[in-house]
């Protein structure tokens, strides 16, 4: 009986060494398995923001893109309408021009040649007029120095009297807006 009681408590002892073993394994199992999913629902919920994250950059570029569209639609209007503005502007001062016209030729169709040289008399000063508010000046030419910035030079003269380089005659009036931009440059004889 002594083998027997002997071999019984080792079979129990390594009975309840196996089951402390199966224990330890199936604890370390079980806490890979929640490890597992421990990364797992990690995972998921990085996945989750990250899309959240993606779509609210998304949004926010369409939103940007539209923004941008409106103002560059917006631009383009007020370009216009300062073009406009500006044409109207323009063309209002020289509307008192036009009407004069217009009465200059009624009266030189009534009258002989009295209301035509008033007319246009008339109508050189209002367009001079009109011309002085934006800034536009006629360019002095005859007697002065020539400067091919601003003159351009059709003949030549020989002319002891003169200077050399000094503008004789102007064969067409040039324009030029504030001293600074030539709208057109003064067509003139030269004297060498």
């Amino acid at each position: 009986m002594t083998k027997n009681s002997d071999v019984a408590p080792k079979k129990k002892i390594s009975t309840d060494e196996d089951v402390e073993i199966a224990t330890e394994a199936s604890v370390q199992n079980d806490d890979n398995g929640l490890d597992k999913q421990n990364e797992d629902i990690d995972l998921n919920e990085a996945i989750k923001k990250k899309d959240a994250e993606l779509n609210e950059l998304v949004d926010r570029m369409q939103r940007l893109a539209a923004e941008y569209d409106n103002f560059r639609k917006r631009t383009q209007k007020e370009k216009e309408r300062i073009y406009i503005d500006a044409l109207v502007d323009v063309v209002g001062k020289f509307l008192p021009v036009v009407d004069n016209l217009e009465r200059a030729v009624t009266a030189a169709e009534q009258e002989e040649n009295k209301g035509i040289l008033e007319g246009i008399n008339l109508i050189y000063k209002q367009t001079m007029d009109a011309l002085d508010k934006l800034g536009v000046k006629p360019i002095e030419a005859v007697g002065t120095c020539f400067d091919p910035e601003i003159h351009n030079a059709v003949m030549h003269v020989e002319d002891d009297s003169l200077e050399c380089n000094i503008v004789t005659e102007e064969f067409q009036k040039g324009y030029i807006y504030r001293d600074e931009v030539v709208i057109r440059h003064s067509v003139v004889k030269v004297a060498n």
